[in-house]
């Protein structure tokens, strides 16, 4: 059972059998579109009488789920289950909570296609983005899995002369977890799970651009034999009931991911104690990034252009590991310009139940419209080299658009987008090119492009990022592989999918018994 890890293989959708299986699963869901959601807490369906409707950004009119929202009453039921389902799941053997997790990942894997249908239609994933996020959701729980075992054998200290030490990790308690939309599935799966299988309990407030897709862990960690209270689903506004969920007395950690602005309130809200509260609270934040790939001389210019276009333009720029900014020296900077753009034009923009479509919508009107507004700075700031407006549909399409001569500083530069925005920056030379690549805020992903390994060992000292790739793409870290997180305002560095992480859900006690 505990096979040593292996990530999920990728259906191959260029097979019949594969792309049959996905197109049913598309048309199986949409026989679900008229369906009400209700939260779950203490292991019933709760109504709140306050709904949320989740649309399709691929057909703006097109709602995918209604669903019902919690406020402040249904956080403080979920808290009070929590509480409960805690006393007795703390107690449960990490053998038999990681378990659970396998079980879970098993059940995930019969309902893949599902899953990644839901994806597509509710957050605008194309098909080969949504088979990776469900694939990293699986990998997450198999790992997790076999790293409560490891901790659990861990014995963390030296013999004493007349005593016997010992040193037991405990859970916290009860966690909100605050997963985002980018990563419907991975991301939400990867930090629920991370916190029920070290012994905790789960508030889950997913994106409210997202919901359907939580609402689908639920149902499989309830097959998995999840006791009830242990995992408790309650959607809703920030405004409305996340301030009191994070600010909560009895809430001992609060597991993030998403922006930057959201993060710090999280974290300044987090570190204020409640009347009540005993401890300090925890927080594990993933914040974005505004990520750098920095292209050398020596170096395979097509083969480099071909990876920024999908680091760049894969899920529409809507990663946080995203390269948002391309940093080129003088030497090679115009010649790169064009095989970029070349690249860029022939990328195909539309609907995502569609498998034809490389990028698909952005994932919501707000978005669209900060973006848009983005490109409008870009065009006044640097020089077009394609794109640079919205994308025919009736979805919130925008076509990939790339700029040239950004220059330091600039809002194009240093801002996160979260779109399909790349902004083309010139070096002098590679030092030069390095300095740039630092001189921001963030500091999550990135990637070098160079054969030079002097240059290669250069940038392994001085990019100062959580997740640094070497000619390959900065996207697609793989669980295990590639443990992920950042440095400055990209978060608190919690590696996901790392050997530490299930430490940040747990507090070590040490004991010592005198024996002679």
């Amino acid at each position: 059972m505990f096979m040593e890890f292996r990530n999920e293989p990728y259906a191959d959708f260029s097979k019949p059998e594969f792309r049959k299986a996905q197109e049913e699963a598309l048309k199986r869901i949409a026989g679900k579109f008229d369906r009400e959601y209700p939260l779950f807490i203490d292991g019933k369906d709760v109504k709140s009488g306050k709904l949320l409707k989740s649309i399709n950004p691929s057909h703006k009119s097109q709602i995918v789920g209604t669903f019902h929202k919690a406020g402040q009453k249904e956080v403080d039921l979920a808290m009070e289950s929590g509480l409960r389902a805690f006393e007795k799941w703390r107690l449960v053997a990490p053998k038999e909570r990681a378990m659970v997790l396998l079980r879970a990942a098993n059940i995930m894997r019969r309902r893949k296609y599902e899953i990644n249908a839901w994806m597509i239609t509710e957050v605008g994933k194309n098909w080969l983005e949504a088979e990776a996020d469900t694939s990293e959701a699986i990998d997450f729980m198999e790992f997790y899995a076999r790293e409560m075992v490891r901790w659990s054998e861990i014995k963390g200290v030296t013999p004493f002369p007349g005593e016997y030490p010992e040193l037991a990790y405990l859970p916290l308690g009860i966690g909100a977890v605050i997963p985002p939309w980018n990563f419907p599935m991975a991301i939400l799966t990867g930090m629920t799970t991370a916190a029920i299988v070290t012994g905790n309990c789960v508030l889950l407030k997913p994106s409210s651009d997202a919901p359907a897709i939580g609402y689908t862990l639920v149902e499989i960690m309830q097959e998995a034999g999840l006791p009830p209270g242990v995992l408790n689903f309650i959607p809703g506004s920030g405004s409305e009931m996340g301030d009191y969920l994070v600010g909560h007395p009895k809430t001992r950690f609060i597991a993030f991911t998403g922006s930057k602005e959201v993060g710090l309130h999280i974290n300044e809200l987090a570190a204020k104690a409640a009347p009540g509260q005993i401890w300090i609270k925890r927080v594990i934040a993933e914040m974005g990034g505004k990520d750098t790939m920095v292209i050398d001389s020596e170096t395979d210019l097509d083969a480099a252009a071909a990876v920024v276009i999908s680091s760049a333009f894969g899920y529409q720029g809507q990663k946080c590991s995203a390269c948002s900014r391309l940093i080129v020296v003088d030497e090679v900077y115009e010649k790169m310009l064009t095989i970029l753009a070349e690249k860029a034009k022939k990328l195909t923009v539309g609907p995502t139940e569609d498998p034809n479509h490389y990028m698909g919508p952005v994932v919501n009107a707000s978005s669209e419209n900060t973006i848009l507004q983005y490109i409008e700075i870009g065009k006044k700031d640097g020089r077009l080299i394609t794109g640079g407006a919205k994308a025919a549909g009736d979805g919130f399409f925008i076509q990939p658009t790339i700029f040239a001569d950004i220059k330091p500083g600039t809002r194009l530069d240093q801002e996160e987008i979260f779109g399909p925005v790349l902004a083309v920056i010139k070096a002098k030379n590679f030092d030069e090119a390095i300095d740039l690549a630092n001189a921001t805020e963030f500091g999550l992903t990135g990637a070098v492009w160079t054969r030079n390994r002097f240059k290669i060992e250069e940038a392994k000292k001085k990019f100062f990022i959580g997740n640094l790739y070497i000619n390959r793409k900065c996207t697609g870290a793989m669980v295990g592989a590639h443990p992920f997180g950042g440095f400055n305002m990209s978060g608190t560095d919690s590696k996901a999918g790392g050997m530490d992480y299930l430490g940040l859900f747990m507090q070590a006690k040490s004991v010592s018994e005198k024996v002679d």
